[in-house]
């Protein structure tokens, strides 16, 4: 199994993502940031790479979606309450976001959703622990699978 997962985007202003993300409570490893790139902790062993557009090119051998008119991936990061859920979005918005959509409740799965400075997509996400292994209704997984 994998031990650690480093999800790369490209940023077409480095300082102002990182301004943003801090405004949300994320923290960056100064030993993988510099000028073209920055590293941001999500949680143990998860990390975001922010890459300068150009220094993101540099690795993908096909050109960068633009994330403010295509999807090119959607972010889930888990939560620890619903509360937590609301703040990080709300934070967001405030910081420049654009709400993705409103949010989502099922009950078990508490969602909310946003596209930060440069068009990606991220959902914030809290799932009540042991509702983890329950069944829901099929018309129900249809909607969480989308």
């Amino acid at each position: 199994m994998h031990k650690q997962i480093y999800v790369n985007l490209p940023v077409k202003d480095l300082q102002k993502s990182m301004a943003f993300f801090q405004s949300l409570g994320y923290t960056f490893n100064a030993k993988f940031t510099n000028d073209q790139a920055a590293c941001m902790e999500l949680g143990e062993n998860l990390y975001v790479m922010l890459l300068v557009e150009k220094f993101f090119q540099s690795f993908a051998k096909k050109p960068i979606s633009d994330a403010t008119r295509q999807t090119e991936v959607l972010l889930c990061v888990s939560c620890d309450s619903r509360a937590h859920v609301d703040k990080l979005v709300a934070l967001a918005c405030a910081s420049g976001a654009e709400k993705m959509k409103e949010a989502l409740d099922y009950g078990f799965m508490y969602s909310d959703s946003f596209h930060d400075l440069d068009g990606h997509a991220w959902e914030m996400m809290y799932m009540e622990p042991e509702a983890a292994g329950q069944a829901t209704s099929p018309s129900t997984q249809d909607d969480v699978k989308a």
